[in-house]
């Protein structure tokens, strides 16, 4: 699965994040393909609380173990 993020918090501007099967997950600067779109969505990460409005799954709110600030446009490609 990918993550393709354009925003404000992660390391670089626009990023892809790549979750393997095993549950490892590494992140590469840019787009990187093939793309096959799967959902869109924006999350915001203030604090420790992060709200996610996705086109598939609709709004889910989480709490992480960390402390961020992030804004996020982001697709999923599976």
């Amino acid at each position: 699965m990918k993550y393709i993020e354009f925003g404000i918090g992660n390391k670089w501007l626009l990023r892809t994040e790549t979750e393997l099967e095993d549950g490892s997950e590494y992140e590469e600067k840019g787009i990187k393909g093939p793309i096959k779109l799967q959902s869109v969505y924006i999350r915001v990460w203030i604090g420790r609380r992060v709200f996610v409005l996705d086109s598939s799954d609709g709004l889910k709110l989480a709490r992480k173990d960390r402390n961020a600030v992030k804004v996020v446009i982001g697709m999923v490609s599976g």
